[in-house]
């Protein structure tokens, strides 16, 4: 049995900005670092015997923290649990890959398909239970499998086609847990695919605001409609509470522009949710993911 205060790394008393790219956050009464799955299962483990309340998170891309912080336990699948192998045209990759790496391996490896991802901060993991995308290009359209822990401690490889892939969505639940990944790609030529990259990164460099912290795109895309349009339309470029700010170069983006809390985030996205309803009648739905 694995003593997880002995063996796991962790940190008490964590602040929760350190770990999220909006960069807001009270602390965590703990945050494990598990390196395997041996240790990502013993803390599990210990966290279902003790009834102690936990959430699994990669690269924190798309999670808010209150200020409140979390009482409980995080874990977080990263750097430690992120080894990628290529055979052929499938690239394998463990949950805490970071999608920019991974385009970058398979770029390495004359393998196309994975470009969209090269601009997303997102860990494999975090990418697959919501299957990111980008510039015409979701994680669906190049998942073969996903190695999945259930619930009741088995690990089960679902195929595609059983992941029940949507926009901004999988069958992935808060009971389930991302642990590696199968990518299938197609051969392709280097030189390509460096130049599909690069066209991306000149577009985000040129249309996100990347000097400042955020979660990404704070809304998912409305049916009929676009949602940075929407909050233009509605007067809201700019739109400040405290150090949160609707990004003026992208309004589909909350920035962090001057030491934001949690709060000053949560308000301006309830600020902009509502004047976008009562002007147009459509209610945005966050894509960031709100942690109380």
């Amino acid at each position: 049995m694995i003593d997880i205060f002995e063996t796991v790394c962790y940190k008490t008393d964590e602040p929760l900005k350190k770990h999220t790219t909006m960069r807001v956050g009270g602390k965590a009464k703990y945050v494990f670092f598990p390196k395997n799955f041996d240790e990502l299962k013993a803390v599990i483990d210990y966290c279902k015997d003790n009834n102690e309340r936990y959430i699994v998170i990669g690269n924190g891309s798309n999670i808010i923290f209150t200020d409140a912080g979390y009482d409980g336990i995080v874990i977080k699948i990263y750097n430690l649990m992120s080894d990628i192998s290529v055979e052929g045209d499938l690239l394998a990759a463990q949950a805490g890959s970071i999608l920019s790496k991974l385009a970058n391996v398979a770029k390495d490896n004359e393998l196309t398909g994975m470009e969209f991802a090269a601009g997303i901060p997102g860990t494999l993991g975090g990418a697959v239970v919501m299957n990111a995308g980008a510039y015409g290009g979701e994680m669906k359209d190049i998942i073969e499998y996903v190695d999945i822990l259930l619930k009741d401690g088995t690990i089960k490889r679902f195929s595609n086609n059983e992941m029940n892939f949507g926009y901004r969505k999988s069958i992935i639940d808060s009971d389930m847990i991302v642990l590696s990944a199968g990518i299938r790609l197609s051969k392709g030529v280097k030189s390509d695919i460096e130049a599909r990259m690069f066209e991306l990164k000149e577009k985000r460099t040129s249309k996100q605001p990347l000097d400042y912290p955020s979660s990404g795109s704070t809304f998912k895309r409305p049916e009929g409609h676009f949602a940075a349009k929407l909050i233009e339309d509605a007067g809201l470029k700019g739109y400040r509470v405290g150090g949160a700010m609707v990004s003026p170069k992208h309004s589909g983006f909350v920035i962090n522009y001057d030491n934001a809390t949690a709060e000053d985030v949560l308000k301006l996205i309830d600020d902009v949710r509502d004047t976008v309803n009562d002007k147009f009648g459509v209610l945005l739905e966050p894509e960031v993911k709100i942690i109380r």
